[in-house]
């Protein structure tokens, strides 16, 4: 049965003003209402009316129509905040900045914390959209741009971007105890020095593997991994970087050289008296101390870190812990 509801004028208004007869739950008007005219604005309000006519609704629960904001696809991650959808993002630009604008509030309201934003190559126009409304870079690779939004307001603990490069260098020494030797082609500090050969190893690519392949690239000489004898840490290299170098004792598998002539100048099979006796050894004592504990290592007077394979509970995955042997517990 519809409700009744009864329509006033005030005294001087423009037009009718509707209420609920006191039964009536409703909070908004829908459509149906069956008067052509609605609200009307009053220039002189009095308290004084009364009832002018009654028109019929079809529900005693009459609810305003919901306004349906489009927010941008995305996930929570574990740490209470949220991670963009790059390949559901909206193709226009102005869009982009729309549902980007709302999203945002709606996180702002729900708590949020760090809003990550990965942005493809193809949606390159976007970036200074998302910079004004606040995002800031936080790393690149070539096919996209990450950039994040930090919510509360508190300093910001997301992680930082990748603060460090990650080299190697490969000590291989034969049966008649001669060292694999490079000279580089670079104009570098060592540029003309008999060195051991070293490379930065490739993304997702096991320390181990990068020095044998970095020997195998430089020289033709194929490798076996051994040990891990030593590693530097040096900050503000390239790009304000910081560098990690390990250090790797390889076996020979093969003997004859054949350089990448793209790199390397020159390699051969030196002695460790000859290589030593280099005006660089004697004024760089860190790559002199890489050579003595590479050759105690060799001698049996060191021992480095073996590779084991082990699976971790904090990400599921099979991975490499370098460490000595040790009894078992």
């Amino acid at each position: 049965m519809a409700s009744k509801v009864s329509i006033y004028q005030f005294p001087g208004s423009f037009g009718p003003k509707v209420s609920l007869s006191k039964n009536d739950t409703a909070i908004g008007f829908s459509k149906s209402i069956k008067s052509k005219q609605f609200f009307a604005k009053t220039p002189d309000f009095k308290l004084g009316f009364s009832p002018k006519q009654e028109v019929e609704v079809l529900s005693t629960k009459i609810m305003a129509p919901e306004l349906q904001v489009e927010l941008l696809n995305a996930w929570n991650d574990d740490y209470n905040g949220v991670v963009i959808e790059p390949t559901s993002l909206p193709s226009s630009a102005n869009a982009f900045a729309s549902v980007l604008k709302a999203s945002l509030s709606t996180w702002k309201y729900k708590g949020k914390r760090g809003i990550w934003l990965k942005l493809l190559e193809e949606q390159a126009d976007l970036v200074p959209i998302a910079i004004k409304e606040g995002f800031v870079y936080h790393h690149a690779e070539p096919a996209y741009v990450m950039l994040t939004y930090w919510i509360p307001n508190e300093p910001c603990v997301l992680p930082l971007g990748p603060s460090h490069q990650i080299g190697i260098a490969g000590f291989v020494i034969n049966d008649n105890k001669e060292i694999l030797v490079v000279k580089e082609k670079c104009s570098c500090s060592c540029y003309g020095v008999w060195k051991l050969p070293t490379g930065y190893i490739n993304k997702s690519e096991e320390l181990f593997s990068g020095a044998v392949r970095e020997v195998k690239e430089e020289t033709g000489i194929d490798t076996a991994f051994l040990e891990l004898v030593a590693f530097r840490h040096v900050h503000q290299v390239a790009f304000e970087k910081s560098d990690l170098l390990f250090v790797c004792m390889l076996k020979p598998l093969s003997f004859i050289i054949k350089i990448d002539e793209n790199e390397i100048q020159d390699a051969t099979w030196i002695t460790l008296d000859k290589l030593i006796s280099q005006q660089f050894y004697e004024e760089d004592q860190m790559s002199k101390r890489v050579i003595e504990v590479c050759m105690a290592t060799y001698e049996n007077r060191y021992s480095g870190f073996i590779s084991h394979q082990l699976t971790s509970k904090f990400d599921g995955k099979l991975s490499y812990l370098y460490h000595n042997n040790v009894n078992p517990i």
